[in-house]
């Protein structure tokens, strides 16, 4: 691809309170992923209070170095999200990527701004610039989140559900959980909703 590639570094789902194994693998993603070209790495680690795992972060910062890190929406669940902003700029993280701490970056809004205008405060932030909301964006409300929060840049999935091919389906057995996506459903990138989501942007950029 022409773009660059920034890649994710998570072992696995679930909550951002990471094991001494699951560290390991991270490390060994981080090297392989440095090894094939990525053009920056994404990572999120937080302690069980819900604050940003220093000791961590710092561990894998190091690995990561020269290439640019960002903190991902593991920062929507922090305790206090001004204070950790803090945190990751003491600890050279470049840009986070958060939907403001709520269920969306459309409903978190109003503080994707204050931590925009945070940063913008900071002297130590000359390297800071984007503050990417991402969670929940479409293209019916990205319009509104860019403008409101003066943000340059955004993070979605841009998907669709594409049905399945299968004629046979046994309506009696789920292969996860009860509440998981239907199995003859898959989600996929819409290539025409990542168009009109750029030229919304580009609109307003």
């Amino acid at each position: 691809v022409r773009v660059p590639v920034f890649v994710m570094i998570r072992p696995r789902g679930g909550d951002f309170l990471y094991s001494d194994r699951e560290v390991e693998v991270m490390k060994a993603d981080i090297r392989l992923a440095k090894l094939h070209g990525a053009d920056g790495l994404v990572f999120g680690a937080l302690t069980e209070d819900g604050r940003i795992d220093t000791e961590l972060c710092t561990a894998l910062l190091a690995v990561c170095r020269p290439l640019p890190v960002t903190f991902h929406r593991a920062f929507d669940m922090v305790h206090d999200p001004l204070v950790a902003l803090e945190t990751l700029i003491s600890l050279g993280f470049e840009r986070v990527l958060t939907s403001g701490c709520d269920s969306s970056a459309l409903e978190g809004l109003s503080l994707i701004k204050r931590l925009a205008e945070q940063v913008m405060s900071c002297v130590r932030c000359v390297t800071w610039g984007l503050f990417p909301p991402g969670g929940g964006i479409t293209e019916r409300n990205l319009q509104r989140i860019l403008e409101g929060s003066t943000a340059s840049e955004f993070h979605c999935s841009a998907r669709s559900a594409r049905d399945s091919g299968m004629k046979f389906r046994n309506p009696n057995v789920a292969m996860g959980a009860s509440f998981s996506a239907p199995e003859y459903s898959i989600k996929v990138a819409d290539v025409a909703k990542v168009r009109t989501l750029n030229a919304i942007a580009k609109n307003i950029l």
